[in-house]
């Protein structure tokens, strides 16, 4: 369910604070615990280390991401693989050769 149009979109003033007045190429990935902070349009270029609960994991703004919260790009549970037979033939298959998808930290 979508906030209220009276009380408008929840934007965390820290956040705000930290790219008021900044350039976005220049500036480091800003870290943030505010996963429920709305995307504004002038966060566009920016790079946020969005906390995911255990790391902070790097979500550079894109015009299309404005409306999103920070926390829908940074995921808090890890995908393994489903079980079964037929998954264990697969990965046998493939090899071990296989990079992994797991998105940049921020340390």
């Amino acid at each position: 369910m979508s906030r209220s149009l009276k009380k408008g979109p929840y934007i965390d003033p820290n956040v705000t604070k930290k790219i008021e007045g900044k350039k976005p190429l220049e500036t480091p990935p800003i870290k943030t615990w505010s996963r429920a902070c709305t995307i504004t349009p002038d966060m566009i270029g920016f790079t946020f280390g969005v906390h995911n609960g255990k790391d902070f994991l790097q979500v550079k703004v894109t015009e299309e991401m404005v409306g999103h919260k920070l926390g829908e790009f940074s995921p808090t549970t890890k995908f393994i693989r489903h079980g079964g037979k037929m998954q264990k033939e697969q990965e046998k298959n493939k090899g071990k050769g296989a990079q992994s998808n797991e998105p940049a930290k921020i340390k």
